[in-house]
């Protein structure tokens, strides 16, 4: 067994995954042979299913910079951005006009973060997000250089200039978030942990909210760990022209588990074609549980078409994804409406502890527009006040307003 399957198989064991009543038989980990046996299923009671037609407003194809697959890219020069030693400099620079000015943190912005001349390639880079092929890397930050709190004004400052918004993460209006093993120091707390985020386990390919993640490496792991992105619009192509029933019930209504919040869930589509940009918004925790979050019993459960498609869009994803070396002090940018990502499971020892910081961001000249369902949950996400945001230096888990973790 490798050291990733040992990781996984030792946090299944730790954490198992009990299913809900009228559940389909499915759990946070794609299982490909369960996934194969229900779609035999399926097609023997329907062999129609496949020359189902595509719903109105729903292409057969979709194409441009962001429609991609891994093997198009061939090195990675061609998505990182070398900061240079002037432009380290120009950062030193703008951190020690921040501190100058005595503000909170949250009134980090373009104006108190000055970058004269590293804010237009910025700029540059922020067009890539929405208009190009949708994932950056800046390289690199000097991670030992920095306090906890400089590391957090120069991440949030360089970030500014590629998205004005921050979104908050959580229901404390925390706009940072540590995504870090934290089993051994949070295990205890009230729901749990819930979110493979918070531990060494693969994360399965999923989108965040929000337009934009960025993420800082503090620390790499000392083995696995390896970041992978996927493009929504290739994956939409291949199940429209294999499955197109499938892409029928992504683009109706599901529903969310809300994991003990009020009202306990809610219903939105996982599909989105929205002014000519095809969305996929979705974390399959909400619909199957994980660990101590498992899928509430007095909810809907998804259907077996749902299930299918869960599963359908997940092994398409790592079909067609690309591996990114992810090194301490960089920054990774993603557009989360126009690519998933996952993570490879990992091992930390006492040198290597990997650990990530992330903001939700959003760039409102260059911003998709946002489907009508998630307006709500977009406007809700963005609309921190700067004296109202809060940066966690040290990692905690994200919380509900009732003080459980999510």
């Amino acid at each position: 067994m490798s050291a990733t399957q040992t990781v996984t198989q030792t946090v299944a064991d730790t954490f198992p995954t009990t299913l809900c009543v009228g559940q389909p038989d499915i759990v946070y980990h794609p299982d490909e042979g369960k996934f194969r046996a229900r779609t035999a299923r399926r097609l023997a009671a329907d062999p129609a299913l496949p020359q189902r037609s595509l719903p109105d407003n729903f292409p057969p194809q979709v194409d441009g910079p962001i429609v991609w697959e891994g093997k198009d890219w061939k090195d990675e020069s061609q998505w990182v951005y070398n900061l240079t030693d002037e432009q380290l400099a120009e950062i030193d620079r703008a951190l020690a006009h921040f501190d100058s000015l005595d503000k909170p943190l949250g009134y980090i912005n373009k104006e108190t973060f000055p970058l004269p001349t590293l804010s237009a390639e910025l700029w540059k880079l922020a067009e890539v997000l929405y208009n190009g092929r949708g994932f950056f890397v800046l390289r690199e930050i000097p991670i030992d250089k920095y306090s906890r709190r400089e590391l957090a004004i120069i991440y949030a400052g360089l970030s500014s200039h590629v998205g004005s918004g921050r979104g908050r993460q959580d229901a404390t209006n925390a706009v940072l978030a540590h995504i870090k093993d934290l089993r051994a120091t949070h295990a205890h707390e009230k729901g749990g942990i819930g979110n493979a985020a918070y531990t060494t386990d693969k994360q399965v390919f999923h989108t965040d909210i929000g337009d934009l993640i960025a993420l800082l490496s503090i620390q790499t792991s000392a083995h696995g760990g390896v970041s992978r992105l996927s493009s929504a619009g290739r994956v939409y192509n291949e199940i429209a022209k294999t499955r197109p029933d499938l892409i029928t019930v992504m683009k109706d209504n599901w529903p969310l588990d809300r994991f003990g919040a009020n009202p306990g869930y809610v219903e939105r589509p996982v599909l989105y074609n929205e002014d000519g940009h095809i969305v996929i918004q979705y974390s399959r925790r909400q619909f199957v549980g994980y660990n101590a979050q498992v899928r509430s019993a007095n909810i809907p459960p998804i259907t077996e078409a749902q299930a299918e498609a869960l599963d359908m869009i997940h092994f398409y994803a790592e079909k067609y994804s690309l591996e990114l070396n992810f090194k301490k002090g960089d920054i990774q940018y993603i557009n989360s409406m126009g690519l998933l990502h996952a993570r490879d499971a990992f091992t930390d020892d006492e040198e290597h502890t990997r650990h990530l910081v992330r903001l939700w961001l959003r760039n409102d000249e260059l911003a998709w527009k946002t489907p009508k369902p998630l307006e709500e949950t977009w406007k809700k996400l963005y609309s921190v006040p700067p004296e109202d945001q809060r940066f966690p230096l040290e990692p905690e888990i994200r919380r509900t307003a009732g003080g459980a973790t999510k």
